[in-house]
């Protein structure tokens, strides 16, 4: 018998109060089709091993990502996490409290996350980073607003080279603020004239490099056309270990960079937890968006770390705050910082090499057997050609043992894309996974 603790006249006056009739008019703005008609058809109740059972059922029919060779990307990628990270992030004196609100207790949490500051706008070339976000999407949905903050004005255009679920939930938050975005059609050439759509009307313009079919870009003029505009340039970077090789976004000249952490330091995870990158120019910092950890001494001259900066409504008045987004991903962050710290300035170039050479051997073997490969410069996902549908490819190749890689039709649908396939191969990827991919894609391709 469920517990449900207010009578139907309690829910009545809560629903009065709020001002509607119904509980299903608080969700009035659920896009169509979204919402369930009617419960799953699940059973009401089984028992505990019942259950156990059933899912184990269910995840055995997952090919695990390291169990055969494993080439998807677009946005989330593999890559080897030494067995340290995984020890140390167990330490005690990382495992504090969640939120750090009380310094003298949270020391270890504080100063991970200041560490992950200074590592983030190092690898971006910024000069402030904040102490994560949730994700990579939710960053460049948040640098958006904090540039229409910024600029005061509402309006931002996005390049169709930028990842599509970064897009749709920039679309979605921006929809519920009644700002404007202008969603450049997807560019699988890289041929879109980014400079010649800016208008004295924008507040930024969102560039992903390496974009979502891969190519690599050159920030510069953009940055120049934007700033002769007091347009914001907004960098997004999806796969951060590219920034071991390629020179940053703040060198190029963006005035915010967001991006995703997952590639160090996290696994696939199914899709998340992942970690939200997101750094600035100074002058900006009063508008960014989370929480800011700085280190400080006390009267003693002993070194401590502190919440420097908190502009969320939990801390300021809501009508001062930048955003309500403020979860630290903590464990994310932890893990993201000490990979890096394994891997050192050296060891993250030399890992970033690997994983562009493996992806350009790959190519170049692809190349020889005739396929097309769109990229002309690349890290290590690059975009493919194929003859016939790739949805239908990639699941020919999953019969052949080989995950493919990811159909651009899966994640733009309707965009008459259905002949792309992005490849992602990193440094988990050996010359036999290579050969297997380039074996298998020949038996499925028409």
């Amino acid at each position: 018998m469920r517990y449900l603790p207010l009578s139907a006249d309690d829910r009545a006056d809560m629903l009065g109060r709020i001002g509607v009739d119904r509980i299903d008019d608080l969700y009035a703005d659920a896009p169509a089709g979204t919402l369930l008609k009617a419960p799953l058809d699940l059973p009401r109740r089984q028992s505990e091993l019942a259950v156990e059972r059933h899912l184990a059922a269910l995840a055995a029919k997952n090919v695990a990502a390291g169990a055969v060779p494993f080439f998807v990307g677009a946005g989330a990628y593999r890559h080897h996490i030494p067995a340290s990270v995984d020890h140390l992030i167990q330490r005690s004196e990382f495992l504090t409290s969640y939120t750090p609100y009380q310094p003298e207790i949270s020391q270890g949490t504080l100063q991970v996350l200041f560490e992950f500051q200074t590592q983030v706008a190092n690898l971006t070339g910024m000069e402030v980073a904040n102490a994560s976000m949730y994700d990579g999407s939710t960053a460049a949905a948040e640098a958006i607003f904090m540039a229409h903050r910024v600029t005061k004005r509402n309006k931002a255009l996005v390049s169709g080279g930028l990842h599509p679920h970064y897009a749709a939930t920039a679309r979605t938050l921006s929809a519920m603020a009644e700002h404007e975005i202008v969603l450049l059609p997807p560019d699988p050439m890289a041929a879109e004239d980014l400079v010649g759509a800016l208008d004295g009307g924008l507040s930024c313009l969102v560039v992903q490099n390496p974009d979502f079919f891969g190519h690599l870009r050159d920030l510069r003029p953009l940055a120049e056309a934007c700033r002769a505009k007091g347009i914001l340039l907004i960098a997004v970077v999806t796969e951060v270990l590219s920034l071991g090789l390629i020179e940053s976004p703040g060198a190029m000249g963006a005035d915010i960079v967001v991006g995703e952490g997952q590639s160090i330091g996290n696994g696939l995870n199914f899709g998340g937890p992942y970690l939200g990158l997101f750094a600035t120019r100074d002058k900006f910092v009063r508008q960014m968006p989370g929480r800011l950890c700085g280190r400080t001494v006390d009267t003693e001259g002993r070194r401590g770390y502190v919440l420097t900066l908190s502009t969320r409504e939990q801390h300021i008045r809501r009508e001062k705050a930048t955003s309500n987004i403020c979860t630290n991903s903590g464990l994310c962050a932890l893990a993201f910082s000490i990979h890096l710290a394994l891997l050192g300035q050296t060891g993250l170039k030399q890992l970033a090499w690997i994983n562009h050479a493996n992806a350009v051997a790959l190519a170049e073997a692809l190349e020889r057997e005739g396929f097309e490969v769109l990229n002309g410069a690349f890290f290590n996902e690059f975009a493919l050609r194929v003859k016939g549908d790739a949805a239908e490819i990639v699941e020919k190749m999953a019969a052949r043992g080989v995950l493919g890689g990811v159909p651009v039709s899966r994640l733009l649908p309707h965009s008459g894309l259905d002949d792309l396939l992005l490849v992602a191969s990193t440094e988990t990827n050996s010359a036999e996974d290579r050969a297997a991919f380039v074996a298998a894609l020949k038996e499925a391709a028409p």
